[in-house]
């Protein structure tokens, strides 16, 4: 059965999630520009530092993004005040049961989000993910789903890194050597894409989309090397913003919650014979998320799902064999 929040919880993580977004764009030091590179035009915020004109990436353009900020000029309400009704939203949502983060992950999740990785194209991805589509769907999660896992993966486009033309301030190895990571030495001396926490089993992982063989590749805007996968591309295009509930709120970025059902069908299937528990557990989350997507959202997920079958015939092939195992999913799928 699938359990939904109070309309008041809804209304309520909508209202952070608003107030979060429109946080991002208020500290603005110069004049925003808006800059076209090919068919996608990129917003900055411009300004001078001595002699040098110095860009800071705002978001991609839309006409949502241009109606936000002309709001915001309007809106004089002061810092604390904003960051008190956040913090009040935040209560709210936890009094309703909305799931929250132990104090060394928020803190991580909230230095991350300062620093700019979120604005800057880094989508957190696997269960950290999973956990926050309960705003966005206003899905209330069983324990069995609640389980938190140790390990932060964070996904950006190489080509999106190298455009943006700004970086990460602090650096996230700074920000990851503040909260005792270090990098965990990989095949290729020098470079690392995983870190773990010197004290405790925290882990976290930069992942980029493969187009061609799996490798390293650098991230220049987030300063770091990430592992490229297949599939992935898929995964994390458009993505959306969404609202942690820890302190007076952390904005980051996730997938699109009908790709990350239908990725995890993918996902499912390419896992070695000894991961069968993460094959099930992605099994899991797909037939819980397609669930609630043919029954809220039935267009977007037929979309989604039409768009993986289209990628090829490995691509039908995982899908088909993870929906095997899953008759009732199957069968809402094809009933789209």
């Amino acid at each position: 059965m699938l359990r939904t929040h109070s309309a008041l919880a809804h209304a309520a993580y909508h209202d952070l999630l608003r107030s979060l977004r429109d946080e991002g764009w208020r500290d603005l030091r110069g004049t925003p520009a808006l800059i076209r590179r090919g068919a996608r035009g990129y917003w900055y915020d411009s300004f001078r530092v001595g002699t040098q004109v110095r860009k800071r990436y705002l978001g991609e353009d839309s006409p949502d993004l241009a109606a936000r900020m002309a709001a915001l000029r309007d809106d004089r309400a002061p810092l604390e005040q904003r960051r008190r009704e956040r913090a009040r939203l935040v209560r709210l949502l936890r009094a309703e049961g909305f799931l929250g983060l132990d104090p060394t992950s928020g803190s991580l999740m909230a230095a991350l989000s300062a620093a700019g990785v979120f604005r800057l194209g880094g989508t957190v991805v696997g269960t950290h993910a999973f956990r926050l589509y309960e705003g966005e769907l206003n899905l209330a999660l069983s324990l069995e789903q609640t389980a938190q896992t140790d390990d932060l993966d964070i996904a950006s486009f190489e080509r999106l890194s190298l455009a943006l033309e700004d970086a990460a301030a602090p650096p996230v190895q700074q920000v990851l050597a503040d909260f005792d990571f270090a990098p965990v030495p990989s095949l290729e001396p020098g470079r690392a894409w995983r870190w773990r926490q010197t004290q405790g089993n925290a882990l976290v992982e930069f992942l980029t989309p493969a187009f061609g063989e799996e490798g390293l590749r650098d991230l220049p805007a987030l300063g770091v090397q990430a592992q490229t996968l297949h599939h992935l591309n898929y995964l994390i295009a458009d993505p959306i913003p969404a609202a942690i509930p820890y302190r007076s709120g952390v904005l980051v970025q996730i997938p699109r919650p009908e790709r990350f059902a239908i990725h995890k069908l993918i996902v499912a299937d390419r896992r070695r014979a000894d991961d069968r528990l993460k094959s099930a557990k992605d099994r899991a989350q797909a037939a819980f998320l397609i669930a609630a997507l043919a029954r809220d959202r039935p267009e977007d997920l037929a979309e989604a799902h039409e768009d993986a079958l289209s990628r090829g015939p490995r691509w039908r092939d995982r899908i088909a064999a993870s929906l095997a195992r899953m008759p009732d999913t199957a069968a809402l799928l094809a009933g789209l």
